[in-house]
């Protein structure tokens, strides 16, 4: 299923290119459709997972990387964290399966973030158990960079997350 969804990605990603002009309203429409899936994939990830509630980003960022990228997609991100507030993670990946049938971005498609999607899910899902984040690409081997690095910014302090009891 993961190859059948593979496929059908770059035939969206495509169809997408021919419907809008601009790369930024390609990216834009991936991340919403991205968002709408995290926001109903969250529940399926928490009934097949039987993971435990996680204690901090940390423990978020490690969780996204090691078990749903792994359920979901069949690889496992290395996980940094690139802030001393501990609130910003990045997840590399050494394989993306969604660019597995690419070979290249089009010149006059430059600036297009072919897997915006995964962005979108990953704020979705994280939204639905109350965690709001930016995520975004930072690194692309589409684009020629070394890897491919998703960003993940925690927008609350870890304090601001607790509550208080009257």
């Amino acid at each position: 299923s993961r190859e059948l969804f593979v496929l059908t990605y770059g035939a969206l990603v495509a169809q997408l290119c021919k419907d809008y002009e601009k790369d930024e309203d390609v990216n834009a429409c991936l991340d919403r459709m991205g968002y709408s899936i995290g926001t109903r994939l969250i529940d399926d990830f928490l009934a097949r997972s039987a993971v435990r509630k996680c204690r901090s980003y940390s423990e978020t960022a490690d969780m996204i990387a090691q078990v749903a990228f792994k359920m979901y997609l069949g690889v496992t991100p290395s996980v940094s964290c690139n802030s001393a507030s501990g609130n910003e993670f990045s997840l590399i990946l050494d394989k993306n399966p969604l660019v597995d049938f690419v070979e290249e971005l089009p010149a006059e498609r430059a600036s297009l973030c072919y897997c915006n999607l995964l962005c979108g899910v990953i704020r979705g899902a994280l939204e639905m158990v109350h965690l709001a984040a930016e995520v975004s690409f930072l690194q692309d081997r589409l684009k020629g960079d070394a890897v491919t690095e998703i960003g993940i910014t925690f927008l609350r302090k870890p304090e601001d997350r607790k509550h208080r009891r009257n």
